[in-house]
């Protein structure tokens, strides 16, 4: 007993979590898990920190397949499809990801909190160089993506919307799901059909750019084009964050003011309908930190929120994001070779682009192909993780935050505009 106490899944022991998972069972068995805020969350939290857990200690899954978090969706979507969980709360959960703003909840926690802890000096210096790289070799990859497409017979635009898109759209939570809602509202569409045509092509960009990212660190490990984590010249204080001590009142606080963000996006989407509200909301937060308005205290506060959202529903945005938005038939009937072709002229082309234009700008091109070009392919933040440590870069987690939150946004605000046309 005590060695099974040792084991802990999110901090809870394995006997009490078994016990947890036991109550939901039979819970669910008898039909009286309420299909409530109260109920669909209990269930959301207990399966995907489960798992989670399972996919980061599957020796085929960690090490290849893109872990906990890749793991989290096939579960999900396995058991979804598997009738395990009934339709009505499966239907429930849908309603609650989406229609009760559950994810919006998550999605600006998230973006609020990332951009806003980032080292404002690092930001500015960064923008100069890496940026230009990051988002020239999104152009590029896009292009190249469409080119392929059209030669294999699966459309110029179609390849870019559906596959470069869904690849370079930062992720699940803050990527492919408000994207799937931008195009679900462009063409007038269901968000759950929409979702499950892009997370093939985000789950197998992620992990390509793992494979990528080794492949090159190993490659080019003892050659001059290496910086062995390093991209331009920093200090390293400035890649080290800010311990911040939780407060109970101040995340509140931090919470109020994400929102606030959240809203004022909300706001500004009325007058541009064409430009999400995500959008907006992430370039107003990327303005306040490269102005350095937000006073320090409050910007701690929403790092803070940041850190308990991300800590404790991440698991469960993804697991609610396989049981009521994937479905395992459209995501099996994608797996063409000409959909792996083109998911990987994406990863390939970009990651080249990015180690040239590095290389002209004075970057490191290892460092740059990696940062900028197979971050850019991965499921955001975990993803960024998985990348980062499969190539020993863990040092540039800024920088890749950095290109999958604003190449992220930029590919919000495009889909938005081209998916009408584009379609």
């Amino acid at each position: 007993m005590k060695k099974l106490n040792e084991i802990k899944i999110s901090g809870v022991s394995l006997p009490l979590y078994a016990g947890l998972v036991i109550i939901l069972a039979i819970t669910i068995a008898m039909g009286k898990l309420p299909a409530n805020m109260l109920g669909i969350t209990f269930m959301l939290i207990v399966l995907g920190h489960l798992f989670y857990y399972l996919g980061e200690i599957l020796p085929i899954f960690k090490s290849y397949l893109g872990g906990g978090s890749v793991f989290t969706l096939l579960a999900g979507a396995v058991v979804s499809a598997l009738g395990w969980i009934p339709k009505d709360l499966i239907s429930a959960t849908n309603t609650f990801m989406s229609d009760w703003g559950f994810l919006d909840f998550y999605i600006a926690a998230l973006i609020c909190g990332a951009i806003l802890g980032m080292n404002r000096d690092l930001l500015v210096k960064a923008s100069a160089k890496f940026i230009p790289v990051a988002l020239i070799s999104m152009v590029i990859g896009a292009l190249a993506v469409g080119g392929v497409g059209a030669l294999l017979g699966q459309g110029f635009s179609h390849s870019i919307m559906y596959i470069s898109f869904a690849q370079m759209a930062g992720g699940m939570g803050a990527g492919i799901v408000p994207l799937s809602k931008i195009y679900a509202a462009g063409l007038h569409a269901n968000q759950g059909a929409i979702l499950s045509t892009l997370a093939p092509a985000t789950t197998l960009g992620n992990i390509l750019a793992i494979i990528g990212a080794v492949f090159i660190s190993k490659a080019f490990a003892n050659t001059k084009y290496n910086g062995h984590g390093v991209l331009i010249p920093v200090d390293p204080s400035q890649l080290k964050k800010e311990k911040v001590q939780l407060d109970a009142s101040r995340i509140g606080v931090g919470l109020m003011f994400a929102f606030m963000l959240f809203l004022i996006g909300t706001i500004l989407n009325a007058f541009v309908p064409k430009v999400h509200g995500y959008a907006f909301m992430i370039i107003l937060v990327f303005i306040l930190k490269a102005t350095n308005i937000v006073p320090k205290e409050l910007e701690q506060s929403v790092v803070m929120f940041n850190q308990v959202v991300m800590t404790n529903l991440t698991h469960a945005v993804l697991a609610g994001i396989g049981l009521a938005m994937i479905d395992l038939s459209s995501l099996a009937s994608a797996m063409t070779w000409q959909f792996i072709v083109l998911s990987l002229t994406s990863v390939v082309v970009m990651g080249l682009s990015a180690a040239i234009i590095g290389k002209l700008l004075g970057l490191y091109p290892v460092e740059t192909a990696i940062g900028a070009g197979m971050i850019n392919n991965s499921m955001g933040g975990t993803g960024n993780i998985a990348v980062l440590s499969a190539a020993d870069r863990m040092e540039m987690i800024a920088f890749a935050q950095m290109a999958n939150r604003l190449g992220g946004a930029i590919i919000l605000i495009l889909g938005g505009i081209l998916i009408p046309f584009f379609h």
